[in-house]
């Protein structure tokens, strides 16, 4: 599964004691991952945002981030850093 910076999503925030540190929707304690889990059962964004109390811009803003991330270059793995760049 891929990881995303969602540090660069300014529609989420993840606070330490809120949610466990967890990347919440800001201004909630709605994780992010409830986006997530019910597109994947099949749920519409209009249940999503009736369910959740979250507004159309909030979820395709999660959205339109995680497929922006999939698009990026994977950065490489760190051993192949240390051998483009070895310390002699």
């Amino acid at each position: 599964m891929a990881t995303f910076d969602w540090s660069q999503c300014p529609a989420v925030e993840s606070i330490p004691g809120k949610r466990s540190g967890a990347w919440v929707f800001r201004d909630t304690r709605t994780p992010v991952s409830v986006v997530f889990d019910n597109l994947e059962v099949g749920a519409s964004i209009a249940e999503i945002m009736e369910w959740f109390h979250l507004s159309h811009e909030q979820v395709t803003a999660v959205i339109e981030f995680a497929a922006r991330s999939l698009d990026a270059p994977p950065a490489p793995p760190p051993a192949q850093l240390a051998d483009a760049h070895p310390l002699r």
